[in-house]
């Protein structure tokens, strides 16, 4: 098969085959086609001399909220992923089971950009998150709805890849572990993993860790206090490290309220790398501090972590968490999408969410995209 596209000459960083060279990779029919030096040119290829730029795998965002225009809180998925390098962006839990239709027909089904879904356990999933509004779903039980999150979830499993619920006081009141008990149940009932948001207790960061299965992922997972999962000295907390011995996944869904500098920190130094880096980026944080998936892996190459570790984090890890194996590799086969970045020297000024400010030495900066085998602009 003729090659549609070859990136001509980048660093290749393919944690999947833990590849980190200068080389070409070619697409056809949508996928990755080949990888290797001096690819052959058809005469309808197009070729990117791409030589100053780092190619990676698609960008996968694991937490973001794009169900844009169906709830206050969502922002435009290919407007976004144009800028921030991203091509699979996972909504977690914009849409419940009773709007999510919604969500796929008029939202997910048009967009050029990849769109998949945790299906929050909550009717209508995130619909009070605003600038004057703020209600969490999870506080209502009444709106809960088990039955009908297991058959929309189902029905739609080209999308849906996970159940999704929000617990903490600001989401879920004085309902403790109750509404993460029952989006365990439909979990199980499906046979689909969970992303669990976790904020100020109840319940507590223990409490929501004993529950999880192996496969499950705890989101906001390097918060500041209250629920953090450092100690006051500085370590590690028994408990996190007795959920990733088990298997349990740790996301970073920074956010307007879910990321600290400090709590990273820590966990860092005591090797305790995030499973996956994700952005949670929404109308209330796109503005800052979290601004989109480049920043927030920005401050963690700027905290230490090795340019691959931090790559892997949003592509073939966040691979493993959706248990879709041909998304975050560019292996011969696998799906064809590619982000090129670059990664620019000098000083920025990095915020997390309590205010703290790191003047970090470097910035991961998306310098174009490719999405089934294509050069990718929106329209």
């Amino acid at each position: 098969m003729p090659f549609d596209l070859i990136l001509r000459g980048g660093r290749v960083v393919d944690p999947s085959q833990k590849l980190d060279a200068i080389t070409d990779v070619a697409f056809a029919g949508g996928k990755v086609a080949a990888v290797g030096t001096g690819l052959k040119a058809d005469p309808g290829t197009d070729v990117r001399d791409v030589s100053q730029f780092i190619v990676t795998p698609g960008l996968i965002d694991l937490h973001t909220h794009v169900y844009w225009g169906g709830t206050s809180l969502g922002i435009d998925a290919e407007e976004f992923c144009r800028l921030s390098g991203v091509t699979t962006a996972v909504d977690t839990g914009s849409a419940g089971p009773g709007n999510f239709a919604g969500f796929r027909k008029h939202v997910i089904e048009p967009s050029q950009v990849r769109i998949l879904a945790y299906l929050h356990v909550s009717h209508a999933g995130i619909f009070g998150f605003s600038h004057r509004i703020m209600v969490g779903e999870s506080e209502e039980l009444r709106l809960m709805n088990p039955i009908e999150a297991a058959k929309v979830a189902d029905a739609n499993r080209d999308l849906i890849v996970g159940i999704k619920v929000r617990v903490g006081l600001h989401s879920s009141g004085t309902s403790g572990a109750v509404p993460l008990d029952i989006a365990l149940e439909v979990a199980n009932e499906v046979g689909m993993p969970l992303m669990a948001h976790i904020d100020h207790p109840p319940p507590s960061y223990e409490e929501v860790l004993a529950r999880l299965r192996p496969g499950d992922v705890l989101t906001h997972a390097f918060r500041p206090f209250p629920n953090t999962p450092a100690t006051a000295q500085g370590t590690v907390k028994k408990a996190v490290l007795d959920a990733r011995e088990r298997g349990v996944l740790f996301d970073i869904g920074h956010g307007k309220g879910s990321f600290a500098f400090k709590t990273a920190r820590a966990m860092l130094a005591n090797g305790f790398y995030p499973d996956t880096i994700s952005s949670d980026i929404h109308q209330l944080c796109i503005d800052g501090p979290a601004f989109d998936q480049v920043t927030t892996m920005s401050k963690f190459l700027c905290m230490g972590m090795e340019l691959s570790d931090v790559i892997a984090a949003s592509t073939v890890n966040a691979a493993v968490a959706l248990r879709r194996p041909e998304l975050g590799s560019l292996k011969p086969g696998s799906v064809g999408d590619a982000t090129l970045v670059t990664v620019k020297q000098g000083q920025f000024d990095y915020e997390d969410v309590v205010g703290e400010h790191l003047i970090g030495d470097r910035k991961i900066v998306s310098e174009g995209v490719v999405i089934g085998g294509r050069w990718w602009h929106p329209k």
